[in-house]
């Protein structure tokens, strides 16, 4: 944007309004492009190896002193060059000779004293301005530059066939840099052949510009830098301005100059075309005791705007300025940044329909019992030093066209004793945003209101006993103390809710109830607490029906600690922890099913059977640890034990016990030799194969058929496990096929499977070795003092 020397920013405010669109446009047209961005560089010269495929180039605020054509050669898709506020002292425009598709060129803001030309025909937008120019920087080329819309100079001394090489241009905007100004031809200046013209005078105001301009064919004007004798200037050539002219904008930048010249402008501006009037950075130097006002005749004016005035003196008639502006007969008036402490009623029905008076110092007074704002349908008063919000509903009571009204960024408060609060009917967009209001606010509303705006204020619920808003479809929320997620029960309408910046854990209950009709909710950035009571919330971002505004973006987890951070969208918690009922059926049900797999495998393995095995081996244990220590045996008193059934006793009376026995040195337990009588079966199978040394056992199918003989295996094999020992030996009398053993002997499966076992050889040839292999398993030397029982 160009800025006048020494002026504030808001300076040339058609170039800003067109910089940011045109900027606008430029990221639209470069969204297929690259973008490269060396503003701020510190670069002494042009980056080298730049993309090709460039197509916007920012090399603002940097010290580039030079420009050479191999800079830009290869860059054939360059658009939008910027060099301002760099140190180029000398240019030849042939530099950019091969980038064909340059449309904007920034050289403002450098050291530019001499061009040196070549017709870049491509080009919409040039920007000369600012530079060390002494005469008009122009060339005949540049009369073929027929697609350039804004063009920018400054120069040093202007004479009228400077500007005969644009007569061919048909510009939107030129820019013309006066205020070095040290030479100028006397006359009128040639007719600017744009839409908009923009200039800064002179500093030395001895020059007279504005008095020379021709405009028939303008529509906007702007000047800067209106002081002294260019004041009376400017009035004259408003004074001249012919009616049938089509200039209908009006904006003046940094004047000085009394209340009489200010009047004298706007009188000249209400009698001629002008539609809009803006008006910046103004300083009234006097201000006489007897105010001359302005005469009301018809007039062309729509819109005054006023911005940044400042009075050099305070000793005048308040009354009478404010009803100077108060009583115009146009649609619109904007004061504001100016100071104004009150602003008094038209003094008959007024044409005004927007009124902005932001940035002042008025109080709750303001238009007090004014009834001559029938037709008024906009008010801003943001920023101002209202406090009563009863009071200034009051005053938009008489205001019956009254649709927007913005009182934001003051200090309005309500409480609950204070007198019900009248609004005006048609009221509909009510911006209280920025104020010191707390929930009894929704007890001073319009009825009407159909967009609301309650941001930054100190909301922490909102009452369940308030006035019913059936019409708003629109409620900003943001910035308050809300803890949840509000209800609609009130908002029937309601189509859009911003809740974000809040203190909102988890919504509450109310909300999915009575908030269906919610197209739109803003509630991101906010301490979400993720719980099951989250879940319903979390949907609803996912797949609802309502759209979560910023998400998943602006919806983290704050609480618990080990959640913090996570994205809403990736919390996830299971239906069952979160449904009691479903819970407790889920418990239940597997509750069944493992009582049911329990019952199968105690009947598919005979569980019962071990559990009464293991009852009697607890009860024999604990009687024996009960016994006295000299009834105890504390050592082995047999190399074996032998465990057989009934129906193989003939083998092992005959064959196996007298083989074994046959030279005295083996001590064989038989239970029908060893039993002690008196005991249990079970007492006894267990005092055996704890007092042998091993446990025989003679496997046959008679064997698995003996239910002793279960008992038996499984005692010793018990003994096995728990003391960790090598004590069973099996001996296959004769083969066992697998299908004839019950489930229940799925230890003597396991056992077979996993031990050596010695097989009764049928050939008597093998039997000496088959004794041999035996004798060794089970030789041990025991006390010779122990008797056998």
């Amino acid at each position: 944007m160009a800025e006048t020397k020494g002026s504030g920013t808001n300076n040339f405010l058609c170039i800003y309004i067109f910089t940011i669109i045109f900027w606008n446009n430029i990221y639209v047209s470069a969204e297929n492009g690259f973008i490269a961005d060396y503003s701020q560089s510190g670069l002494d010269t042009i980056p080298k190896k730049l993309p090709a495929h460039t197509t916007v180039l920012d090399l603002s605020h940097n010290n580039i002193s030079e420009i050479q054509i191999s800079d830009f050669s290869y860059l054939n898709k360059l658009q939008v060059l910027i060099l301002s506020h760099n140190l180029i002292g000398k240019l030849d425009f042939s530099v950019f000779q091969y980038n064909e598709d340059l449309e904007h060129l920034d050289l403002s803001h450098n050291n530019l004293q001499t061009l040196s030309c070549y017709p870049i025909t491509s080009l919409k937008h040039l920007d000369l301005s600012y530079n060390n120019y002494a005469a008009m920087p122009t060339c005949l080329e540049f009369g073929n530059m027929l697609k350039l819309e804004y063009l920018g100079l400054s120069v040093r001394r202007i004479h009228k066939s400077d500007f005969s090489v644009f007569s061919l241009l048909q510009l939107n905007t030129l820019f013309l840099d006066l205020e070095d100004l040290s030479e100028s031809i006397s006359g009128n200046l040639p007719v600017f052949i744009t839409k908009s013209l923009q200039i800064a005078l002179p500093k030395n105001s001895e020059f007279s510009i504005v008095l020379y301009l021709e405009v028939n064919v303008t529509e906007s004007i702007e000047l800067s830098n209106i002081q002294g004798k260019q004041v009376n200037d400017l009035i004259m050539f408003l004074s001249q301005l012919n009616k049938s002219g089509r200039l209908l904008n009006l904006t003046l930048n940094n004047l000085q100059l009394s209340w009489q010249n200010l009047i004298d402008i706007i009188q000249n501006v209400w009698e001629s075309t002008i539609e809009y009037f803006s008006i910046y950075h103004v300083t009234i130097m006097e201000l006489e005791i007897i105010l001359r006002s302005l005469s009301y005749t018809d007039t062309s004016l729509k819109a005054l705007t006023i911005e940044n005035a400042v009075a050099g003196s305070s000793s005048f008639s308040q009354d009478k300025v404010y009803r100077t502006f108060s009583d115009m007969n146009i649609a619109a008036l904007s004061i504001s940044h100016s100071g104004i402490t009150h602003m008094v009623c038209p003094s008959i029905p007024s044409s005004f329909t927007y009124l902005c008076f932001s940035n002042n110092t008025l109080t709750d007074i303001i238009f007090k019992d004014c009834n001559n704002l029938n037709l008024l349908e906009t008010l801003i008063l943001q920023r101002n030093r209202l406090s009563r919000l009863t009071t200034v509903s009051l005053m938009t009571t008489l205001m019956k066209s009254l649709k927007y009204l913005d009182l934001s960024q003051n200090l309005l408060q309500y409480e609950d004793y204070e007198n019900k609060c009248n609004w005006g009917e048609n009221l509909v967009t009510l911006n209280l945003s920025s104020n010191v209001l707390s929930e009894s606010v929704f007890r001073c509303l319009p009825v009407n209101i159909q967009m609301l705006d309650l941001q930054n204020n100190q909301i922490s619920s909102i009452p369940k006993e308030i006035i019913e808003l059936n019409a708003l479809e629109e409620i900003n929320l943001a910035s308050n103390e809300l803890a949840d997620l509000p209800g609609c029960g009130q908002f029937r309408s309601l189509r859009l809710l911003n809740i974000e910046m809040n203190s909102v854990v988890s919504p509450s209950s109310e909300f999915y109830q009575t908030c269906q009709g919610i197209k739109e909710l803003k509630a991101g950035h906010n301490p979400f607490a993720c719980t099951c009571e989250l879940r319903q919330f979390i949907n609803l971002g996912k797949q609802g029906p309502m759209e979560l505004v910023d998400w998943p973006d602006s919806y983290v987890c704050e609480y618990p600690d080990y959640l913090r951070e996570t994205s809403l969208k990736d919390f996830h918690i299971s239906e069952v922890v979160c449904n009691t009922s479903l819970l407790v059926t889920v418990v239940l049900i597997s509750a069944l099913v493992f009582m049911g797999v329990v019952s199968f495998l105690c009947i598919r393995f005979d569980i019962p059977w071990y559990l009464k095995m293991l009852w009697q081996w607890t009860k024999v244990k604990h009687r024996t640890r009960n016994n006295k220590p000299e009834d105890m045996l504390s050592n082995i008193q047999f190399h074996a034990f032998i465990s057989y059934s009934e129906r193989d006793s003939d083998w092992v009376k005959n064959v196996l016990i007298p083989n074994l026995e046959k030279d005295r040195s083996v001590r064989i337990c038989q239970h029908e030799r060893n039993f002690v009588a008196g005991k249990s079966i079970v007492e006894n199978i267990i005092d055996c194969i704890e007092k042998s040394y091993k446990s025989i056992f003679v496997l046959s199918p008679n064997f698995v058929q003996s239910e002793w003989c279960h008992y038996e295996l499984y005692f010793a094999h018990h003994k096995l496990l728990s003391e960790n020992s090598n004590s069973l030996i099996l001996i296959l009398l004769d083969s066992i096929p697998a299908y004839i053993i019950p489930a229940r002997y799925h230890k003597l499966k396991a056992l077979m499977a996993k031990r050596t076992y010695l097989e009764w050889p049928k050939e008597r040839s093998k039997h000496g070795l088959f004794w041999i292999n035996l004798r060794a398993a089970i030789q041990i030397k025991l006390p010779i003092s122990e008797e056998v029982i």
